[in-house]
């Protein structure tokens, strides 16, 4: 893909996404629809919101709180730390089922994306020595993908950890932001880092996990390649 990629932001009530294709439109209206009816779900059953851990869903629960639940029960968390990877998935589909040929689609650090061509996502450690100098190398061939990361000390979500990163590949964009939340509740040392890696790197439909504590980077499963970022 030789054409310089353009992002436009959409907002939408707590919720800022970055998102880079042709459809844009289509992305930005699931990304509506699918807040809307996870809402009208929370609001018949307010414990998927509040849980931090899973939770049985109600009968005729919609397919997207389903998606969360799934990777709450596999991760070990409440839902609700699912929903960004979620909505990111919802928004991306829905562009490609409109014609895109390329979607990338950013939630808070949370991102799915199908490319056309090659693509470097850069990984925000938050410390000195690696903040914005590292990130994971792909080839259209290597996607749909998501990359989910967390954090103890960046960003507005809740974390129980004190780790500086936790990022998650997983084909299920769910389940890594779910996974990458949990990751980062781990750690809070950097002897921490090597348990928290195998624990998430043995979850069904994990590809790979890297966690980072005091400029320590852990690695697990197969990751896509890391390249400095001049």
């Amino acid at each position: 893909m030789n054409q310089k990629r353009t992002y436009r932001d959409f907002t939408h009530k707590e919720a800022v996404f970055r998102i880079c294709c042709n459809r844009f439109d289509a992305a930005t209206e699931e990304i509506v629809r699918q807040r809307r009816i996870l809402d009208d779900y929370i609001d018949c059953h307010p414990a998927f919101r509040d849980s931090f851990e899973p939770i049985e869903l109600h009968d005729g629960a919609p397919e997207v709180a389903q998606r969360m639940a799934r990777a709450a029960r596999l991760v070990g968390v409440g839902p609700m730390a699912a929903v960004a990877g979620a909505m990111a998935q919802c928004a991306a589909e829905a562009a490609l089922k409109a014609g895109a040929g390329e979607v990338i689609v950013e939630n808070g650090g949370d991102i799915y994306l199908k490319a056309a061509g090659p693509v470097i996502i850069a990984l925000n450690t938050g410390t000195a020595k690696l903040s914005n100098r590292l990130g994971f190398s792909l080839q259209p061939s290597d996607t749909p993908i998501s990359i989910c990361s967390s954090s103890g000390l960046m960003g507005h979500s809740k974390s129980l950890g004190k780790c500086d990163l936790a990022t998650v590949v997983a084909k299920d964009a769910a389940l890594a932001d779910a996974a990458a939340t949990q990751a980062a509740n781990l750690v809070k040392a950097e002897e921490d880092v090597n348990p928290a890696l195998e624990r998430i790197a043995a979850i069904e439909g994990i590809d790979g996990v890297m966690i980072v504590k005091n400029d320590k980077v852990g690695l697990a499963g197969n990751l896509p390649p890391l390249v400095k970022i001049q």
